[in-house]
């Protein structure tokens, strides 16, 4: 699968290689985000965390449903993983991130990967 090439993408994954690089694989999600955060505001890229998106069924909200690990500049969609390996269910997640949010660009990044563009997929609806 190819990378989004847009020029956002390519900054948001550049931020990532970095904080990958300083860090290394192998750390929890958890220590992973909040440096990604940095180099996302060092980069001057618009972003928000945590981000609770609610399940709409039925044309009615039914309360929250998940929160994306990143919004990026309202557009893109980021979820970091640190797993031995990227399965389907985590791109279908991804996938359904993009259909409730109306969103159409995703990155799917696993931090544990030994080199982090082996572990970025782009995922576009």
């Amino acid at each position: 699968m190819a990378l989004i090439t847009t020029p956002l993408a390519t900054a948001v994954i550049g931020c990532a290689i970095r904080v990958h690089r300083a860090l290394g694989p192998g750390l929890f999600e958890s220590v992973y985000e909040p440096c990604l955060a940095d180099e996302l505001s060092r980069g001057k890229i618009e972003f928000k965390r945590q981000v609770s998106v609610p399940i709409k069924y039925g044309g009615r909200e039914i309360g929250p449903g998940f929160r994306l690990d990143f919004l990026i500049e309202e557009e893109l969609v980021l979820e970091l993983k640190s797993v031995e390996k990227l399965l389907p269910v985590h791109e279908k997640q991804v996938l359904t991130y993009l259909k409730l949010t109306g969103l159409r660009k995703g990155l799917l990044m696993n931090f544990n990967a030994s080199l982090l563009k082996q572990g970025i997929r782009s995922i576009v609806r």
